[in-house]
């Protein structure tokens, strides 16, 4: 149990300095980042989808919920 409390020193501070870098990312910059991950996953990603597919549908319609539901109040 020490092990692991000794890994979550500092923690904070390196969770801190990647909001930071995420932040001074530009949006063109965020999307190369992810395009890159894409292709460096997507062979597992198809693998898995059917295991994660449920879990990512029930995601989308509270998602969806929640937009309207701001929609909704924009309107107002």
């Amino acid at each position: 149990m020490n092990d692991l409390s000794q890994v979550r020193e500092g923690w904070d501070e390196i969770e801190a300095e990647e909001t930071h870098l995420l932040r001074r990312m530009t949006v063109k910059e965020s999307l190369r980042h992810y395009l890159a991950l894409q292709r460096a996953f997507e062979l597992q990603l198809q693998q898995t989808e059917s295991l994660f597919r449920a879990e990512r549908l029930a995601y989308l319609e509270k998602l969806q919920r929640r937009l309207g539901m701001l929609a909704r109040r924009m309107e107002e």
